[in-house]
């Protein structure tokens, strides 16, 4: 890796609003030479690998190669020059281009290339409106609403979808459109026998080359002392390489014509002109489901490679101005004849690698895509279909992530389900209803999840201060006071389980008078659960039992304070802490205290895991109850 100039904290700081909101007012007036090597290398690399990507990627998405190549030109430069992240590659992207696909074949009739084209610029206008909007807005936070599981979900499903839809190309068949992924698949299943041998010759010794350049050239390069500037245009070169050794064996022997190999074909030259999308609502209606699942997902991406790389120089991402520049580089994209985009994460890579410092790595690049729209695109005639085919079903094959799958399957079967159902549909559905469905099934389960709090009963540790679970320590309790501490957040789904968990446990225990909700992990209390309490208490007292409340936090009090709760209660029933509790109840003699550090006094009663297991199952009035958990 090139090493950056750049300091420990980075010296390229946003010292004014105008800067933030113009992030390259700062690098360019704080430039210095020794930027330049790294930024140019990179821009030069990125460009070497954006070539035949953005061409594959344009297929991909259903749309002529020479759109690519648009989208990675006035889009590039824009990000470059708004973009609060310096190594971030923005471009096209696979499961950008394959949302693309999904979402505006359905709406044309097959052949009219025309319409297609112009509904791609308007989906890229209508990503730029939102993305800029949000950023505007600063709504950067409804991303979130797409959790990890069914991000993982999503893209594994659609990395699949996207290596099959290329599966044709590599064979040398023709498939017609169809709707469903399970269609294609039998399609194709019938139509083997009508491949073409030497396409299917040329797909497959595409992929070859460049699973060996992935997988094995870095490390023959190292062994081999190859200098470290040689190395990542070397090993990253696999593409370009592949694109040229394809078009000149089908360019010499004719294969077109002879084998019948599906070329691209003329690719016009010249800079892209200034295009218009479609103004009309009832496109934008049909085609805003798609541009809502591109900002977020295109989004998503983008800030994950965005932060990541910037943690290792120890630099900052603002990320409602990368949403601005993302929006704005769409918006680029829709006047200049591209489609939408977004940054990719090998290309982020190998830009953070290869050395660039500032967003001029990007002008690079796309300086050097324009110069290859003007004089080289007369070349790409002879170009195989087969060829750029291999390049996306290489570049996807890493988007299965076979390991967080694994990992978020056993840490925890609820978000499993999440990220399978978001798998399943994207399959069994569509791309757009997968991220739908995906999101939905999250917020299901967390409701669901939250709708049960866990609590458990707690009691005194020794003579110290601590209180934890009577199932995993040898703790002291008392027959006349219940601490019973819930670790989640009250509101309406979760209120009439606490009500009924505590009036259960009040019946359990005859001896019981008083009762103390600890609210160490009560972040807030809605509207709903205010309403519960409030019953809880009249009905406790009815019942003879005071209701004390613990450790609550300090915004959660100040509600508390405000709507006359505590004064319902009384003050003198709301403690600082479950310790404070019991010694104004009279349990406890502040005298009395451990000599022993929290720490060893912890360690020696908590419950080896025999004693564990015991306590689990032996669950006595005033103990335990078995709808409480051990955590």
């Amino acid at each position: 890796m090139v090493a950056s100039p750049l300091g420990p904290a980075g010296d390229l700081r946003p010292s004014s609003r105008l800067q933030r909101l113009l992030p390259f007012l700062d690098w360019l007036l704080h430039y210095r030479g020794e930027y330049l090597a790294g930024d140019l290398m990179a821009g030069i690399i990125v460009a070497i690998m954006l070539v035949p990507q953005s061409m594959a990627y344009a297929l991909l998405a259903g749309l002529p190669p020479e759109v690519g190549l648009y989208a990675s030109i006035v889009p590039v430069v824009l990000y470059g020059l708004l973009g609060s992240s310096r190594t971030l590659a923005v471009g096209p992207v696979a499961i950008v281009s394959l949302l693309v696909a999904a979402g505006v074949g359905p709406l044309v009739p097959e052949g009219d290339v025309a319409l297609y084209t112009r509904l791609a610029l308007t989906l890229a206008l209508l990503v730029g409106i939102l993305q800029a909007g949000m950023g505007l807005l600063r709504l950067g936070f409804l991303v979130n609403f797409l959790s990890h599981p069914v991000l993982v979900g999503f893209t594994g499903a659609a990395a699949i979808v996207i290596g099959f839809s290329q599966v044709k190309h590599v064979l040398g068949i023709s498939m017609p459109r169809l709707e469903h992924f399970y269609q294609k698949v039998l399609y194709t299943a019938q139509h083997l026998g009508e491949s073409n041998p030497v396409t299917l010759a040329i797909g497959l010794g595409s992929v070859a080359v460049l699973v060996v350049f992935k997988r094995w050239v870095p490390g023959w390069l190292d062994r081999l002392g190859v200098p470290q500037g040689w190395r990542i245009p070397l090993a990253k070169g696999a593409p370009l390489l592949v694109v040229l050794a394809g078009t000149v064996l089908v360019a010499t022997l004719r294969l077109d014509q002879r084998a019948g190999v599906a070329v691209v074909g003329e690719v016009p030259a010249g800079l892209p002109r200034l295009t218009l999308p479609l103004f009309d609502l009832a496109w934008w209606e049909l085609l805003l489901p798609t541009a809502l699942a591109i900002s977020f997902v295109g989004y998503m991406e983008s800030i994950s490679v965005a932060k990541s790389l910037a943690s290792r120089r120890r630099q900052k991402v603002d990320a409602d101005q990368e949403l601005r520049a993302l929006g704005v580089a769409n918006l680029g994209a829709a006047l200049t004849g591209g489609y939408p985009v977004t940054g990719g994460f090998s290309r982020s890579v190998v830009n953070f690698e290869a050395g660039a410092n500032t967003g001029l790595a990007s002008i690079i690049t796309a300086g050097l895509i324009a110069l290859t729209v003007l004089l080289l695109t007369p070349l790409f005639y002879y170009l195989p279909k087969a060829v750029l085919a291999s390049i996306i079903l290489v570049a996807v094959a890493g988007l299965v992530d076979r390991h967080a799958i694994r990992h978020i399957w056993q840490y925890n079967k609820g978000d499993g389900m999440a990220m399978a159902v978001t798998f399943l549909a994207v399959l069994a559905i569509s791309v757009e209803m997968g991220i739908v469905v995906g999101v939905l099934t999250s917020l299901a389960i967390y409701i669901w999840r939250t709708s049960k709090p866990h609590m458990a009963i707690v009691g005194r540790i020794g003579k110290s201060e601590m209180y934890r679970n009577v199932l995993r320590y040898r703790v002291q309790t008392w027959p006349q006071v219940l601490l019973i501490r819930v670790d989640e957040s009250l509101y309406f789904a979760n209120t009439k389980y606490l009500e009924d968990r505590v009036l259960a446990l009040v019946a359990d225990n005859p001896e019981l008078r008083y009762l103390v909700l600890i609210g160490t992990a009560v972040n807030f209390i809605d509207a709903s659960a205010l309403e519960t309490l409030e019953s809880l208490h009249h009905e406790l007292e009815a019942a003879g039992v005071e209701l004390h409340l613990a450790a609550m936090k300090g915004p959660v009090l100040d509600r508390l304070v405000a709507v006359g709760f505590v004064d319902l209660l009384g003050p003198e029933r709301f403690h600082f802490s479950t310790h404070d509790a019991l010694i104004a109840l009279g349990f406890v003699d502040p005298k009395d205290r451990d000599t022993r550090s929290p720490a060893e006094a912890a360690r020696e009663a908590h419950l080896d895991p025999p004693l564990l297991d015991v306590r689990r199952a032996v669950r006595g009035p005033g103990q335990a109850h078995d709808r409480l958990s051990a955590a």
